[in-house]
């Protein structure tokens, strides 16, 4: 188990060579135009510069569930520990993962991995931009580990469905945190949400905010009082991570994530929108 879910670049080039240090580049391509969202897998990219030793991850192609609720949904248990033991990292395994993007991609699968048993995965702070701005050493091309077994034991109090958070909305005890930002909030959201865009959680480098500026922004939406349960979604349960990720470094280990997100909540027009 982890301290925390962070490590910095420094940090990181210190351990580069440890027998069961893996890093994985988590990277997926997102765009917005007048048709909706487009993803496209991170490989080529990864092809082009990653950190040493890295193998890529298609989270996409290889951790989405095409039989899910929405968009995203993570893979079944047994799916999980398939892509993740062929790319090398196993139970004993320390698993370093960033993304060349902003970051909620990393967090992504950071959360994929708690939600399937395994603590001992850390998020490169700033990830690869704050690697290559340190000037540390980069390869190009493709990069492996040897196979290995993953054990999945899918906590399914980390993951929660459309229905669950219909019920929710009526429950005092559950606070829905909405991680997207504050213009797409105001244009409908699930009643009884707050707003924490994931935006607001970093700095102009993409490194995760001091604690207490994240305390303050956590605090103010009332995600922090010990009475309720945060729920954190976003569009298709990607930023929802970052929230996640965030609160985690409060302290907080009850966080749980509405992986359907706005996809999910607005496929029937019968559910409200505030």
């Amino acid at each position: 188990m982890t301290s925390t879910p962070l490590i910095t670049a420094a940090e990181l080039r210190e351990r580069l060579g440890e027998e069961n240090l893996r890093i994985i580049d988590a990277t997926v391509h997102l765009t917005f135009d007048a048709d909706g969202a487009h993803v496209a897998s991170g490989r080529e990219s990864y092809l082009q510069g990653h950190l040493p030793g890295a193998v890529f991850v298609d989270q996409i192609a290889d951790l989405s569930d095409p039989d899910g609720e929405a968009p995203f949904a993570a893979a079944p248990s047994e799916k999980f520990a398939s892509v993740i033991g062929a790319a090398g990292i196993g139970d004993e395994s320390t698993a370093v993962v960033y993304d060349t993007v902003n970051g909620i991609w990393a967090t992504r699968l950071w959360w994929q991995f708690g939600l399937e048993g395994f603590d001992n995965v850390l998020v490169l702070d700033g990830g690869y931009a704050a690697w290559t701005e340190a000037a540390l050493p980069t390869e190009t091309g493709e990069s492996s580990y040897p196979a290995s077994t993953f054990s999945a034991a899918r906590r399914p109090e980390r993951i929660v469905s459309t229905d669950e958070v219909a019920a929710s909305t009526e429950d005092s005890s559950v606070l829905l945190v909405n991680a997207l930002d504050r213009e797409s909030f105001a244009g409908g959201h699930i009643p009884g949400s707050v707003n924490v865009p994931f935006g607001e959680l970093v700095d102009e480098a993409g490194k995760l905010k001091p604690l207490d500026d994240l305390r303050a922004l956590f605090s103010d939406a009332g995600a922090l009082d010990p009475a309720v349960r945060p729920v954190t979604y976003c569009g298709g349960g990607i930023a929802a991570t970052a929230a996640a990720l965030a609160l985690r470094t409060l302290g907080r280990d009850d966080v749980a994530v509405y992986d359907g997100s706005m996809n999910a909540w607005t496929a029937d027009p019968a559910r409200p929108l505030a």
